[in-house]
């Protein structure tokens, strides 16, 4: 009889043991899924406010009735597919999307730049000029975002993945979340040359 109640007891500390693992666990997991959520959030606010920049300045040029059209309409078509794009953050391939459309955007902007840089009415209006100094700001808010982003998702996969919190989130189906990568060939030098005569 005394054996069966230490059975029962040692069976009983047990249950409550994994029981309050189990829910730190979870509870964890679920924090650091949010966080990393919230995270992500304040990436695409910083995309958002490049976008509408960039917007302020499209208006600008278009008002310039000789710009070249061309590379306006390259930087419009961009701007569309870039916020079309939507991003599950669990999913790695909808994360790849959205940041090459957001290269691609960032690419055809460099590209409208160049140009308006050889139109001096546009050069001179008061709101390029702001445009210029608020995209530098943003873009540097851009890469702390994404830097926070992996840093966030970095901890979070973390408790993902070490024992013993990876056997309840294999039972709860947390899984890795992806990393936000340099966007491809982002390694080598730029290739620069000036053209002075």
């Amino acid at each position: 009889m005394k054996t069966k109640s230490l059975g029962l007891i040692v069976v009983v500390a047990l249950i409550l043991v994994l029981g309050g693992c189990g829910c730190s666990s979870y509870n964890g997991l679920v924090k650091g899924d949010q966080e990393v959520k919230q995270v992500w959030s304040n990436v695409e606010t910083n995309y958002q406010r490049r976008t509408d920049l960039y917007n302020s300045v499209i208006k600008t040029i278009e008002g310039s009735a000789n710009f070249e059209k061309s590379t306006l309409k390259e930087v419009i078509e961009a701007r569309a597919k870039a916020t079309s794009v939507t991003v599950d953050i669990n999913d790695p391939e909808s994360l790849a999307k959205y940041q090459a459309a957001q290269g691609q955007l960032q690419s055809a902007f460099g590209r409208l730049m160049a140009v308006a840089e050889a139109y001096p009415d546009i050069k001179t209006t008061k709101s390029f000029q702001d445009f210029q100094t608020q995209i530098e700001g943003t873009e540097n808010r851009i890469n702390i975002a994404r830097q926070d982003y992996n840093k966030s998702v970095n901890g979070y996969n973390l408790q993902v993945k070490t024992f013993p919190n990876n056997l309840f989130a294999g039972i709860f189906h947390f899984t890795e979340k992806p990393y936000y990568k340099a966007d491809a060939g982002s390694e080598k030098a730029p290739d620069i040359q000036f053209d002075i005569k």
